[in-house]
């Protein structure tokens, strides 16, 4: 689920915990736990509603000042379910932030060599280390130059970057990534002589 800024705001606030989206099939699911971009929140319930089915106090709850302007305020086409979620804000720290500045360890290292491996074996080959080495030669440089360097779609490298994201390599920052500790500390194992 994309978290637009004022959901992100409201969420973290504690302003809004509520959200409606038109799905064709529901992005979230009850009792996961989800990043906003500014924090974690727990998706306590999926209900399928009606437009009229939405109370002034849902749509208060949702940030909205009443139920019209919720409604006018929807994307999407309007033959698509339309999807009430209730979050529930975490006092806990995005698990990428924590895994980022962990240390690791040798077993640590050789567990994620194992694991970006398999990610290599994919249809598009080895990319992992090639991603790692030209994030850290080049940082904070725009997602466009990058891919291009690369040889890859723009859509596609970012997706890619988020999968080293989720493993606690990467930092997205507004323009361009950089390596975490973490990633910092795996390029320079892998750079290590054999012993």
């Amino acid at each position: 689920m994309q978290f637009e800024q004022r959901l992100r705001d409201g969420l973290n606030d504690g302003t809004i915990t509520v959200a409606v989206r038109r799905w064709r099939r529901a992005q979230v699911v009850a009792g996961h736990h989800y990043r906003t971009g500014t924090g974690m929140v727990a998706a306590e319930s999926v209900d399928i509603v009606r437009p009229d089915e939405i109370t002034p106090a849902q749509a208060k709850a949702a940030g909205y000042p009443g139920t019209a302007e919720l409604l006018a305020d929807l994307r999407g086409d309007e033959e698509l379910p339309l999807y009430l979620i209730r979050f529930r804000k975490l006092d806990e720290p995005d698990p990428r932030d924590v895994l980022r500045t962990a240390p690791l360890t040798d077993a640590d290292a050789a567990a994620l060599a194992r694991r970006l491996a398999r990610m290599d074996a994919g249809k598009h080959g080895a990319w992992t280390t090639a991603f790692l080495t030209q994030i850290a030669e080049r940082p904070e440089v725009n997602s466009v130059h990058l891919a291009e360097t690369l040889g890859w779609e723009r859509p596609e490298f970012k997706l890619q970057v988020r999968r080293l994201k989720a493993l606690g390599l990467t930092i997205s920052f507004r323009i361009g990534y950089r390596l975490s500790p973490r990633g910092e500390a795996y390029l320079a194992w892998l750079r290590r002589p054999p012993s």
